[in-house]
């Protein structure tokens, strides 16, 4: 059987690919050498921008089928039916870290579920924690800046870290959960997803309600400590991607089971503390688990660039019976997560394999723009409305209306009669275990320990003061005693 033969990319035959075109045996190279041209230009273009944030990925096919009856809650087709399945990508990835940075570090984890339904892809951007660090958008950059390699050492820097904390008193209960001992999950297999955010279902009659996502590891949940994620980050950089992948190939398919927490809409404004305030969960005796289905992961992608590295998700992807809520942060995040993509993939990144839908089609008028792949019907208009049997709007919206009042401003989030940064803080460290405890605070002291101004490392001492006395006065000491070493 004859081998295929190799081309260029217009599909012409490729005569020689060991040696460049010379003008003879020892002389230069000839710019003629059409080959040689374009196989160094496609080279030197093979990257792409890497994300801000996320940068160090990894992702699975597998399927989401729903195990439970929430049609009183959401008109969402893909949820609509016990048994349904529904195709789903997920992408994991660490948060601060560069592309080649290690997976075994301590550090949030993203948790990106993209459902291919059959009313478009529905996009649930969330984490491995349910809370975040800040409740504004405004600060987001802010906040990356100081997380990142700082512009004159290139390394992530202990000052610009705690300095940022010590002037967010809101991110003390995110601080509290990347600190303990789920702040460097084992594998991504063993952690559980948050859709972090509170989000809006409508049923068919139009009631609204608030949910929050919560992804439950069936693997159960493992941790590494320091000193473990220290040896495993230096023997294999890319251990979670490498666990993911192995398990997968072997049978081993992980899954987790999906349940939500539910608030009436109109339970939502006299709420003993902001609902939508992402720095804050809500407990589970107020809105117990409820339930939804079982997320499974069984297929590798044949290409990471392809199917990893460019996959896009927006959290402002909803479907029908699916919305927003007021969060601040959920509201910055349904324009900065497309536009990025934009940025990095171009305006047709929703024509990648990875990205279009699956279940559906998308007819709408948009046309051109970089990599345009043509073929959307010869004479089509690209224009609505027209006479000519294009798409039109349904006139139905995907979710109720939210109502709003109020001037137009910038403004503090809403007073509520316990709405502080530091309770929820301080609920969660009296949660943990004795040795939980001493965990969290050497980590804590190890980083507060290195910051040059003592002011900075006096902020951050009353932000743990004041959600526990204990937790402050412990880890005072344990700063104070790495410093005297």
């Amino acid at each position: 059987m004859s081998k295929r033969v190799l081309t260029t990319e217009s599909g012409a035959p490729v005569a020689d690919n060991q040696n460049s075109a010379t003008a003879g045996v020892g002389g230069p190279l000839l710019l003629q050498d059409q080959h040689l041209l374009e196989k160094l230009a496609r080279f030197n273009r093979e990257r792409i921008p890497e994300r801000v944030v996320h940068a160090r990925g990894s992702g699975a096919y597998g399927h989401f089928e729903v195990t439970d009856d929430v049609t009183d809650f959401t008109c969402a087709d893909f949820l609509g039916t016990a048994g349904a399945r529904t195709e789903v990508f997920v992408r994991f990835s660490t948060v601060a870290d560069s592309l080649g940075g290690a997976d075994a570090v301590r550090d949030p984890r993203g948790f990106a579920v993209k459902f291919y339904t059959a009313e478009g892809n529905y996009d649930l951007v969330g984490n491995n924690t349910p809370v975040f660090f800040v409740q504004d958008p405004v600060k987001f950059p802010d906040f990356i800046h100081s997380q990142k390699r700082d512009p004159f050492t290139g390394r992530q820097e202990p000052d610009n870290v705690w300095d940022f904390w010590a002037h967010s008193p809101e991110a003390t209960h995110q601080v509290t959960w990347l600190m303990g001992d789920r702040g460097i999950p084992a594998s991504y297999r063993h952690m559980n997803g948050y859709g972090s955010h509170t989000y809006q279902w409508t049923n068919a009659a139009g009631e609204a309600f608030f949910v929050k996502y919560h992804f439950k590891t069936n693997q159960g949940v493992r941790s590494l400590s320091s000193e473990q994620a220290r040896e495993l980050a230096g023997r294999d950089t890319t251990s979670h991607q490498t666990d993911l992948l192995q398990a997968i190939e072997r049978g081993v398919h992980p899954s987790w089971t999906l349940y939500v927490q539910i608030m009436p809409a109109a339970e939502a404004a006299d709420y003993r503390f902001n609902p939508f305030d992402v720095t804050k969960v809500w407990p589970h005796r107020d809105h117990p688990l409820r339930r939804v289905g079982r997320l499974v992961l069984d297929r590798n992608p044949d290409d990471v660039f392809a199917e990893v590295e460019q996959a896009a998700f927006s959290p402002n992807n909803f479907v029908p019976g699916i919305g927003p809520s007021p969060d601040k942060m959920l509201q910055g995040r349904l324009f900065a997560y497309a536009d990025a993509q934009r940025h990095r993939l171009g305006v047709n990144h929703t024509l990648l394999a990875v990205n279009a839908p699956r279940a559906t089609s998308a007819r709408n008028y948009g046309r051109d723009g970089l990599m345009a792949p043509g073929g959307r019907g010869r004479a089509a208009k690209n224009y609505e409305p027209n006479s000519y049997d294009g798409p039109v709007e349904t006139g139905r919206p995907l979710s109720a209306p939210l109502a709003v009042h109020g001037h137009t401003g910038t403004h503090e989030a809403p007073l509520h009669t316990k709405d502080d940064h530091f309770f929820q803080a301080g609920e969660l460290y009296r949660l943990m275990s004795r040795d939980e405890r001493s965990r969290l605070v050497a980590n804590i002291a190890d980083g507060l320990a290195q910051v040059s101004r003592d002011d900075v490392v006096e902020k951050n001492l009353a932000h743990f003061h004041a959600a526990d006395p204990s937790y402050g006065d412990r880890v005072a000491e344990a700063v104070r005693a790495l410093r005297e070493d």
